[in-house]
């Protein structure tokens, strides 16, 4: 009988939920964010949340979404 392993292909990937003053302008958040381990970076994205309210980076697979019962400001 073999044992299930996770690899990093088939891991789960983190959920970050962000509120609106967590955006870095209107309905977007930066990947890397300040609270991941300096050993994890990878180049800065910006992840549109307006659309749907959650996107994905990229690079490390991390799901960024709007907090429950938040609302993104009003645009410019």
């Amino acid at each position: 009988m073999s044992e299930a392993s996770t690899t990093p292909a088939t891991a789960p990937k983190a959920t970050v939920e962000v509120t609106a003053q967590d955006l870095q302008g209107p309905g977007v958040v930066f990947c890397p964010n300040p609270k991941m381990p300096l050993w994890s970076n990878h180049p800065r994205v910006f992840i549109d949340l307006s659309h749907t309210g959650q996107g994905a980076c990229p690079y490390c697979g991390t799901l960024y979404k709007l907090k429950a019962g938040e609302v993104l400001p009003a645009g410019h």
